[in-house]
Formats: structure tokens, sequence, C-alpha cells
């Protein structure tokens, strides 16, 4: 059995950036989601994008620091991190995207 999820087989290198940046997209998403939920309406807002981008980031940088400080057997990596913000980063644009599309609106 190999002794890292990186030597498997199954796994291939960088897999774990991959994960990071897969599960904060969809984190990202599910926060906007709920926000549109709350608010029963799809208003735009630089104020929500700004909130959903800082409470991530603290998400991301705290599951690192537990990393470095909890788990001897896990690291905490900048990269890791990154990966967070660009999952983040997507995450936003594509929210962006579909708000500024057509495709909330009522036709008429």
């Amino acid at each position: 059995m190999p002794d890292s999820v990186g030597g498997s087989g199954i796994f291939f290198k960088g897999f774990d950036k991959l994960v990071h940046l897969g599960f904060f997209f969809v984190l990202t998403v599910l926060l906007f989601f709920g926000k549109i939920r709350h608010q029963h309406n799809y208003t735009f807002s630089s104020l929500t994008i700004f909130k959903i981008m800082v409470i991530t980031a603290f998400v991301g940088g705290g599951i690192e620091l537990i990393q470095l400080e909890f788990f001897p057997y896990r690291s905490a990596e900048w990269w890791d991190f990154g990966c967070d913000m660009i999952g983040v980063l997507m995450g936003v644009f594509s929210y962006v995207l579909l708000h500024k599309s057509d495709y909330n609106e009522k036709k008429n």
C-alpha cells in the first residue's frame, strides 16, 4: 500500500489541489445560493460578493492553520490556500456571469 494519496495510481500528482479548488467552488456557489434563497430575489450586490470572499478566505486560512497546529501528519501549504481562493473566484465569476445574463430574467 502506498504511503500517500499521490503515489496510489488512482490519483495524480496535485490531486489534492484540485480537490481544494472544487470544494471551495462548491462552497462559494452554495453560499450564493443560500443568500439568494434568503433574500428571495436575485438583486446583485458587491457587498455580498465581498462578504462571501472574506468568509471563504477565513475558512481556507483556518483549515490551513488547523492543519499546521493540530495535525502533525498534515502540512499547511500556501498552494492549498491559493487553490481555495481560485475556487472562490471561479464561484464568484459564475455568479456574476449568470446574474448578468438573461438567464434569470422573466420574458414578457
